[in-house]
């Protein structure tokens, strides 16, 4: 591309977001994807209007990561799309050694563009002797070279302070949204699995103007959840079970029950990161939720794929915030472009 070449760009997405057509600077912009999720970041440079840059990244038999970039980055704004999902250890320090390689490839400013950030519910020391694991990545890729992130939902909002750069946390609320507005869905309720996550529930009844719910219960230990009741009338109604992420799935599977149990109609179960770790393929393939809808933040393998599933993308969404990051335009635009 010739230099401040100007690209035409249209976004679409699985949501059916679509924008005017807008004109941005990407002359000076590279896109690096790790191995983590190479799709999502064709999709993002494809939305862009670039090709991914031209790396080789290999893992040697020792586990040790080797990135080589194979193109001149000098100067450039470089943005490596790297979510930090399982195996998260593997890929946090795959990301970190490509920060390094641009860094010394003498690159520009470097953007992290970290879809899912792995770590981020050992955000706090909530007994003895235990570690604040979400600032430790944080303070890792700040000493790597990291000049911004930008990622989406993180599992606790206050994450970001654990930077001491920029960081754009987006949100995947309004493209779930979208997708449940084109379903037209009737007698909506839309439920929180507990109490923390019940802002994110108001929001979106009030996109829907519908009552909201919200599903007591208490946490024993890690990944185990007991629930106790819920708050709020579900009899009749559709319900929405909106959440940040899904892990081994017994939390979201246990609400979707009791939903039943308490005279819900169709559940639906809908959330931005898929973990889907151990027992989580089957838990929700048989569960009662008729749909479960989750973005395309973490690579879902073809093993993991169900009937049910359903997948919204978020590469527009990243795309247009990434051309306004390289452009110094302000993100809040984005947000503006995709509320509901």
């Amino acid at each position: 591309m010739e230099k401040n070449q100007i690209v035409r760009i249209k976004y679409c997405d699985y949501a059916g977001l679509c924008s005017e057509c807008v004109r941005f600077s990407v002359s000076g912009m590279k896109i690096i994807s790790g191995t983590a999720h190479r799709e999502l970041a064709e999709r993002i440079a494809q939305s862009v209007g670039i090709q991914l840059t031209n790396v080789t990244v290999n893992t040697f038999p020792d586990g040790e990561s080797f990135v080589k970039i194979n193109e001149n980055i000098r100067g450039k704004d470089v943005f490596l799309i790297q979510p930090t999902c399982p195996p998260t250890n593997h890929n946090i320090m795959e990301l970190c050694v490509m920060v390094d390689a641009a860094r010394r490839a003498s690159a520009g400013r470097i953007t992290a563009v970290v879809p899912f950030f792995g770590y981020a519910r050992q955000d706090r020391k909530d007994q003895p002797r235990v570690p604040i694991t979400a600032k430790l990545v944080a303070n890792l890729l700040t000493a790597a070279g990291v000049d911004r992130v930008l990622t989406m939902d993180l599992h606790a909002a206050q994450i970001q302070g654990f930077f001491d750069i920029p960081v754009d946390e987006m949100q995947a609320l309004p493209l779930l949204i979208k997708y449940f507005r084109k379903k037209k869905v009737q007698d909506l309720c839309v439920v929180s699995p507990d109490h923390g996550g019940a802002t994110r529930a108001r929001k979106m009844s009030e996109a829907f103007d519908c009552p909201i719910a919200i599903i007591d219960k208490r946490r024993p230990k890690p990944n185990v959840a007991e629930v106790m009741g819920i708050i709020g009338n579900v009899e009749g109604k559709n319900c929405i079970l909106i959440d940040d992420m899904i892990d081994t799935a017994g939390t979201i599977t246990a609400g979707v029950d009791m939903l039943k149990q308490k005279g819900a109609k169709d559940v639906y179960i809908a959330c931005t990161h898929g973990v889907l770790s151990g027992p989580a393929i089957e838990r929700l393939s048989t569960c009662a939720a008729k749909e479960v809808v989750i973005t395309n933040t973490i690579e879902i393998p073809q093993e993991k794929k169900f009937d049910k599933l359903v997948s919204v993308s978020v590469a527009g969404l990243l795309a247009h915030t990434i051309e306004n990051i390289e452009n110094d335009l302000p993100v809040s635009d984005v947000f503006t472009q995709y509320d509901c």
